[in-house]
């Protein structure tokens, strides 16, 4: 099979609106969490999320084309615009039809969908929806319109595994080019679910963290007094080609993708197993399909949102892939960018790929009393990035339903 490496990043988060601002903002420990400007939250039970910050999707789409495209299709074709300029992509130059584009969002046009049915119940009934609403609304239709805006007319398709869903968009986009379906594919996901109906359901079901006094420390994974995540929005983007087509086009290889996992907790509804059982099985599988030991991972970036039993079921499988006292390297950098949903995965690839890039671990901030029976087996990297050699990366997404989704990237060498 076909070894598959990274070419190109694009990153639009709620600490960064490029690559090199979020891993600046990373490496430094900010928190992107504040009150929610998006719509008038005072009575609701969370009044805090992660935007993005000094935004305008009209700085880079033009108004009438924006109008057309949900939040999430918006913060996709700019999350991609980076990665392709990133990756000195010439697209006239290659043969488009062995281009694809697989996306992720977990949610979709949720504000479009909100905003539709709303207006119609206020309305005298008449059912005078916008043109738009359907293509503006339906989860797919970011991948498709990347295609569109580009040209490319190879595999084309979406994800949707909730909070894994860009992690699964990754490794489905790896094993397509390593099997000699496409030369390269634009994956990644996007998410913009900072509505009323999002913070609403999720209050509902007790997700949430209500920590509205001090949101920048609301998300505090693996800390015994964590309440619930921070809701995040955004996208990241990733260019994935194979060895030969980069190296053909003289491409800047940043790393490379080595192996993905996916697995089930078939457990419940929105809960993890209690002993990890699905996030067990996915790092195994990422390990086996790397052909590699977890003795060889360097950096895992946890799924880690600061839910009570998630972070504990997930310690729980950590210790039973890699042992205690491992000398991996762990963080988890929702502490910092809230949770993005289905767009999660893509940014914490990112944040992998580029302490790769860079042999720096990204901290875990806001966690100060780790759960006793975790404390003293786990590099959590509290409060402020180190310096590592790292050659394997893996990075760790669970999602609602039992998705599990892992992967796991390398170093380039030559």
């Amino acid at each position: 099979m076909k070894r598959v490496v990274i070419t190109g990043l694009g990153a639009l988060t709620p600490i960064g609106n490029n690559v090199n601002d979020f891993w600046k903002s990373l490496l430094e420990g900010r928190s992107g969490a504040r009150a929610i400007t998006r719509f008038d939250a005072s009575k609701f039970k969370t009044k805090f999320a992660c935007e993005l910050k000094d935004f305008d999707p009209l700085d880079h789409i033009e108004k009438a084309e924006a109008r057309k495209y949900d939040l999430f299709t918006q913060y996709a074709l700019i999350s991609v615009e980076e990665a392709i300029k990133n990756a000195h992509i010439n697209f006239e130059e290659l043969n488009k039809n062995k281009i694809g584009v697989i996306w992720g969002s977990g949610i979709g046009g949720i504000s479009t969908f909100q905003q539709q049915i709303t207006e119609f119940a206020q309305g005298d009934g008449r059912p005078r929806f916008n043109p738009f609403f359907i293509p503006k609304m339906i989860v797919d239709i970011a991948s498709g319109i990347i295609s569109i805006k580009y040209g490319l007319r190879g595999i084309n398709f979406t994800t949707v595994s909730a909070c894994a869903t860009s992690n699964t968009a990754i490794i489905d986009a790896f094993n397509y080019i390593r099997w000699g379906k496409a030369d390269m594919i634009i994956t990644g996901g996007s998410e913009a679910s900072i509505t009323e109906s999002s913070i609403g359901g999720f209050n509902a079901s007790r997700a949430l963290s209500t920590q509205n006094k001090n949101p920048q420390i609301a998300s505090r994974p693996f800390d015994i007094n964590r309440d619930g995540f921070v809701m995040g929005e955004g996208a990241g983007a990733i260019i994935l080609e194979s060895y030969e087509h980069a190296i053909k086009r003289n491409a800047p290889i940043i790393a490379e993708i080595a192996g993905g996992g996916m697995a089930a907790d078939a457990y419940h509804l929105t809960g993890t197993h209690p002993e990890g059982e699905g996030a067990y099985l996915g790092m195994m599988a990422a390990l086996e399909d790397a052909h590699i030991s977890a003795n060889e991972i360097d950096y895992l970036n946890t799924h880690a949102t600061s839910t009570p039993q998630g972070d504990a079921s997930e310690l729980k499988a950590i210790e039973r892939v890699f042992g205690r006292q491992s000398k991996v390297s762990i963080s988890a950098t929702k502490s910092m960018t809230g949770h993005l949903l289905g767009a999660a995965g893509a940014i914490e690839a990112i944040a992998c790929i580029k302490a790769i890039q860079s042999d720096i671990v990204p901290p875990t901030i806001n966690s100060i009393d780790i759960e006793p029976e975790f404390k003293d087996l786990f590099n959590l990297t509290l409060h402020q990035s180190q310096k590592k050699q790292i050659n394997f990366a893996m990075s760790n997404t669970f999602g609602f339903g039992g998705h599990i989704a892992t992967s796991i990237f390398k170093k380039h060498i030559e």
